[in-house]
């Protein structure tokens, strides 16, 4: 395998990690239906530790707009409710018995709104990823014909599978993107 093509291919990974990241974002973020993602991750500060909620309870969801969220240890309770209620305004967290309820209200169309920018912000947050990945190849190509390791052919070649590859991650971005603003809007 040619030089510029490892090169090339070591790219890949990095765009994948770009929109597994992307992924894993947007599954934070609110559509109408709950689901313990939008919890799972949110800091715990208790006994001295810093731990996500899901390392400290058990999280389901047994209604379309309800998280409920079961302590293994009850003491822990009333630091996930102080943690639940920094994280986010929309999240109301109510106490019954060794639980914690969150009933989500419906979407407003301010909040439908600003949720469209935070997408808009990780679809372009994703786009600067994949840019830079792609800039770094593009870089390392042209130092390697600089030290005749590739040829010119070969460098042109390179920035056409680059321009692929970029095209290619920007339309899986655009697909995420636009299945999450469909959750969002309906």
């Amino acid at each position: 395998m040619s030089e510029y093509k490892k090169i090339v291919e070591r790219v890949k990974p990095e765009m994948e990690k770009t929109i597994k990241h992307l992924g894993e974002e947007l599954k934070k973020i609110r559509a109408d239906r709950a689901t313990p993602s939008l919890v799972e991750d949110i800091v715990i500060d208790c006994f001295d530790q810093r731990l996500p909620l899901k390392q400290l309870a058990a999280i389901s969801c047994p209604e379309q707009r309800q998280i409920l969220i079961q302590p293994w240890d009850k003491n822990y309770t009333k630091d996930i409710i102080a943690a639940l209620q920094k994280a986010e305004a929309e999240l109301s967290p109510m106490v019954e018995g060794n639980s914690i309820r969150i009933i989500l209200p419906p979407l407003t169309e301010d909040y439908r709104e600003k949720l469209l920018k935070i997408l808009s912000v990780k679809k372009e947050d994703a786009r600067v990823s994949l840019k830079r990945a792609r800039e770094d190849a593009w870089k390392e190509i042209q130092g390697k014909v600089h030290s005749g390791e590739v040829t010119e052919d070969e460098k042109f070649r390179a920035k056409e599978e680059l321009q692929k590859l970029i095209d290619e991650y920007n339309k899986k971005v655009d697909e995420i993107i636009e299945k999450r603003e469909e959750e969002i809007k309906t």
